[in-house]
């Protein structure tokens, strides 16, 4: 058995042993060679994978310049972070926090237990001691010759406020030891909270809701949020830390956490939410919980209350980001080793590992969390994944060169639209062309919606829901749907639900992907998706148009997304990934079944995919493991193979070739490291233009050539810094005139835009759509 399905299957008695386990070895990719032509924008010869230094991010677009330090940044941006535990943010949220952190931009991360688990601040008994993937001595010492620390939950809630502050306080400052100013504030559910600012740093943040903890990853503890959510307890206590500036205890209801995270939210007015995953599924296994139940249960509240938000009145327009948690450990490492070495560093601090700075420790209760100086290994802090993710393709451009783009604002379906013929003004195009955002009525939208044009001119925009019910814990469900236009450039329809497959809560989470569609000459729609039992199902429209049952498709360990792609002659290919492999499956005209899996022999992803279509074939744009390099491969229907129950448990074999236009071949496009979904489109002369998220968080974009342009050098591309950080991933689309438009999602929850109107042309300079000020809602 795979070393990562004994510990996945295996249950896990407490919350360290988790974080302390290596789920996968180490993963090296399959030498491959280059199958795509690429060229660079000059000179001769291959280009590097990063031609540039990264970019100043403390000057980083959209929204101006200013200092990292000082009087509150002039922006309208602010971030803030809801996480369960202290130290969730490191694991499972950084490199992100560092990036908005060394950005300069206003962040606040509020923890909502005091993370006191058994109060014994020290490693397990014979946990191993290694380095953690830092270099720097991570856990070696961390109890060597001192006796084994008391129990005491107050001081251990202590310590790891103390490991964090240090944690943050290094990441903007380089300097551990910085001060903070510590208050309390009254809270909107009647209780208090613990709020700390960084010294000289008014726009960073710390929340310490100082809430009890569960104890335990997947038992039973009532009083806990679990039991709090479920209504099994009335009120959840308070757990204080030592020596903090919050000493009288107090509990919440139900109603008063949501109306404490509400208050944190009104507040802070963020433009982008960052939350853990409420829907993160069960092990294939033994069906435990893949996650620790605060970080489940804790997510929910957080949803019920940014829906809460949503519905006041004036407030800037928000994003939400998931992400996922310990399950994040049993796929392939999506950070190249740099970005790991830094989020590792950060973990050390924290955790108080390095001997010198325990040493100089001058607080009795301690300055880290010493539970964890024996775990992470690489995995943990090597990795990132994002559990809902916009994805590369809520862009849309028509005959006429309308431009449409989609996304999830407030909690709703949103859409900016550019009418067509407006060409170019003065030598560019005008922002002010666009209009938008425009807003469907339906709430509590999953991040991640999938706009698709159909035949007849209209759109259809597809993603998933989150129901409440009632407001009990059995209430609580996703469905699948989608809104239609009524007629070509008509506004949408109303919300139509094609409900889910999951059979309840308590069997899967309701862990289910973001939707894919493919649409057939004749209009009718087919919709993919990948379910709770990591399996992909479907659902498909009749000519009557009404839908089948949802149908399973069989495959085995699937986790990403699917996507879909139609090639020339009008067949559909639908693909997903493992942690090991890409999967396939083939629709090859309307009305007929679909086959799968297949097998494509592709080695293993990040697991976020692009499909395009690419002359005869589709080609597909992924993340390598452990660099983040941007991958593409050709597939075509007559080369995929029957899959075998061990393409989803091997890593696939991909024959070597130094030709531009083998099917089998992959072309390794370089790079500037980072994670996520790659944007890609061709456009009439030949050219891809590439756009993916860098190691510094900003985006970077390359032109390659495609397969129609044979006569073009195979060069590596060189990629090109922006200096603009994304919500989610960027988005392009051909020009029917040529060229090609980009976009992005601000964290200022704007739309920006760039164009090429010419082959491998320059992109022009990045436009905000709207002001600021539009950037506000009076719902």
């Amino acid at each position: 058995m795979p070393p990562e399905k004994r510990l996945l299957s295996r249950p896990r008695a407490t919350r360290r042993n988790v974080l302390a386990a290596t789920v996968l070895g180490a993963m090296t990719p399959i030498g491959v060679g280059i199958g795509l032509a690429v060229r660079s924008n000059g000179g001769g010869g291959e280009a590097p994978a990063v031609p540039h230094q990264a970019p100043d991010l403390s000057r980083a677009a959209p929204t101006g310049t200013w200092a990292a330090s000082g009087p509150q940044p002039q922006t309208t941006e602010a971030i803030v972070q809801i996480v369960a535990h202290p130290d969730d943010d490191l694991f499972f949220i950084n490199p992100e926090v560092g990036q908005s952190l060394r950005s300069g931009r206003p962040l606040t991360t509020i923890y909502l237990t005091s993370g006191e688990s058994n109060g014994v601040n020290g490693p397990r008994a014979g946990a191993h001691t290694g380095t953690g993937g830092s270099g720097k001595g991570v856990g070696m010492g961390a109890s060597q010759g001192r006796p084994r620390p008391t129990r005491d939950k107050r001081k251990y809630a202590k310590a790891r406020q103390n490991g964090i502050r240090a944690a943050y306080a290094e990441m903007v400052t380089g300097r551990p030891g910085h001060p903070w100013q510590r208050t309390v504030i009254a809270t909107a559910g009647g209780g208090q909270a613990e709020l700390d600012t960084l010294q000289g740093y008014p726009h960073i943040h710390l929340v310490w809701t100082l809430l009890h903890e569960a104890g335990s990853i997947t038992g039973d503890r009532p009083h806990s949020l679990h039991g709090l959510w479920e209504g099994r307890i009335d009120a959840l206590g308070s757990q204080l830390a030592h020596g903090g500036p919050v000493t009288r205890d107090f509990s919440y209801t139900k109603e008063q956490l949501i109306q404490t995270l509400t208050g944190y939210l009104e507040r802070f007015r963020p433009t982008q939410v960052r939350m853990q995953n409420p829907t993160p599924g069960r092990l294939d296994r033994n069906l435990k919980c893949s996650d620790h139940q605060d970080h489940r249960f804790g997510a929910r509240f957080v949803q019920q209350a940014l829906s809460r938000y949503a519905a006041t009145g004036s407030r800037p327009h928000f994003t939400v980001q998931t992400y996922m948690g310990y399950f994040n450990g049993g796929l392939p490492q999506a950070l190249d080793p740099a970005s790991g070495a830094s989020k590792a560093r950060t973990l050390a601090t924290y955790s108080w590992s390095d001997d010198a700075t325990r040493d100089s420790c001058e607080d009795p209760a301690g300055c880290g969390d010493l539970k964890v100086a024996a775990s992470p290994k690489p995995r943990w802090s090597h990795s990132i994944h994002h559990a809902g993710d916009s994805g590369a393709d809520w862009l849309l451009t028509g005959k006429d060169d309308s431009l449409w783009a989609f996304a999830v604002l407030d909690g709703r379906i949103a859409h900016w639209h550019r009418p067509g013929g407006k060409g170019v003004k003065g030598g560019k195009w005008d922002a002010r062309d666009w209009k938008g955002p425009v807003f469907q009525p339906e709430t509590d939208m999953d991040t991640g919606v999938r706009p698709t044009a159909l035949p007849d001119g209209r759109i259809a925009v597809f993603g998933t829901r989150t129901l409440f019910g009632d407001g009990t814990a059995a209430g609580y469900g996703k469905e699948v749907g989608y809104v239609v236009q009524e007629a070509p450039g008509k506004p949408f329809g109303p919300w139509q639900s094609l409900g889910t497959p999951e059979l309840s809560d308590e069997i899967g989470t309701n862990d289910i992907s973001s939707p894919a569609v493919a649409v057939d000459r004749d209009g009718a729609m087919s919709v993919f998706l990948r379910d709770s039992t990591h399996q992909l199902t479907t659902r498909a429209q009749q000519p009557d148009g009404t839908w089948t049952p949802w149908r399973s498709l069989g495959g085995k360990a699937v986790h990403s997304d699917p996507v879909t792609a139609t090639d020339r002659t009008g067949r559909s290919y639908v693909l997903a990934a493992t942690p090991h492999t890409v999967l396939a499956w083939i629709k090859d005209e309307p009305g007929a079944e679909v086959r799968g899996p297949l097998a494509t022999g592709l080695p293993a992803t990040t697991l976020p995919l692009t499909v395009r279509r690419d002359d005869d074939g589709v080609r597909v744009f992924y993340r390598a493991p452990n660099s983040g390099n941007v991958c593409s491969a050709r597939l075509h229907a007559s080369a995929l193979t029957a899959s075998s129950p061990s393409d989803s448990a091997e890593p696939g074999r991909v024959r070597r070739s130094s030709t531009a236009h083998t099917s089998t071949s992959v072309a390794d496009l370089g790079g500037a490291g980072g994670y996520g979904p790659v944007s890609a489109t061709s456009d009439d002369w030949g050219d891809v233009l590439l756009a993916a998220r860098t190691a510094t968080g900003d985006v970077a974009t390359a032109w390659g050539t495609s397969g129609r342009a044979r006569n073009r050098p195979q060069t590596r591309p060189q990629w090109n810094h922006t200096g603009v950080l994304p919500a989610g991933a960027p988005s392009s689309a051909p020009l029917s005139s040529g060229g090609v438009v980009l976009t992005m999602l601000g964290l200022d929850s704007r739309l920006y835009w760039t164009h090429a109107t010419r082959g491998g042309g320059r992109l022009a300079p990045w436009q905000p759509v709207g002001s600021p000020t539009e950037g506000r809602s009076r719902a």
